[in-house]
């Protein structure tokens, strides 16, 4: 078995390009290079492959074409007959009997035959399932139906607090009022007190009390 593969090395990168350039030179094919570099390496051909176009290529690239043309000419001089024909220089080893074995072990399991049991298991399982879904449908009701009580009574807090504020700016603006009315009231009173203390009385020959202006 083939075991996974994190890190590439400049070796396996140099294997992988001589591989891939041999195949392509001699005729055959890159699925069938990356066939070898993964035994080789023990990793999957998809694996090989996709190191090859996604990191390796373009470091290659002039000498990919050159090997593509080498073929092209190696081909001309084999004949028509062989131009269209692309070699295998490679064939992937044939599984061991151990491997093999593994493989098998790999296989989905054959399907069991469906009997009463089966169905019963599964009508419960789907009235569980059922029973818990209603649960769920109930559970989320409820909690609707609360939530909507919690919105109406959020909304009638926030008109009290509104009318709280209307009547609090109402009670404030008399206030204010009252004080000025008071400080006038307190100024005349003052200003009456000093006109009071400013005035002089005398007694005329009747006996009778007259200001007299200072």
């Amino acid at each position: 078995m083939k075991q996974r593969q994190d890190a590439w090395t400049e070796e396996d990168d140099l294997l992988l390009a001589e591989t891939v350039l041999r195949h392509v030179r001699e005729g055959s094919t890159q699925l069938n290079a990356f066939e070898e570099v993964g035994d080789k390496l023990n990793r999957t051909s998809a694996a090989c492959g996709f190191r090859w176009n996604a990191v390796v290529r373009s470091r290659y690239e002039k000498a990919l074409q050159l090997a593509k043309k080498q073929r092209k000419e190696r081909l001309r001089l084999l004949g028509k007959n062989q131009a269209g024909k692309k070699r295998l220089l490679y064939t992937p080893p044939t599984p061991s009997l151990e491997e093999f074995g593994e493989l098998v072990q790999l296989k989905a399991p054959e399907p069991t035959e469906l009997t009463i049991d089966h169905v019963i298991a599964f009508l419960q399982s789907f009235k569980s399932n059922n029973a818990h879904a209603e649960a769920l449908k109930a559970e989320n009701e409820r909690l609707q139906k609360e939530l909507d009580e919690l919105a109406a009574k959020n909304e009638e807090l926030e008109k009290k607090i509104a009318k709280l504020q209307e009547d609090s700016a109402a009670m404030m603006e008399e206030y204010e009022t009252m004080l000025r009315i008071m400080n006038r009231a307190r100024k005349m009173t003052l200003q009456e007190e000093e006109e009071r203390q400013t005035l002089k009385f005398k007694m005329d020959k009747n006996g009778n009390l007259e200001k007299i202006a200072e």
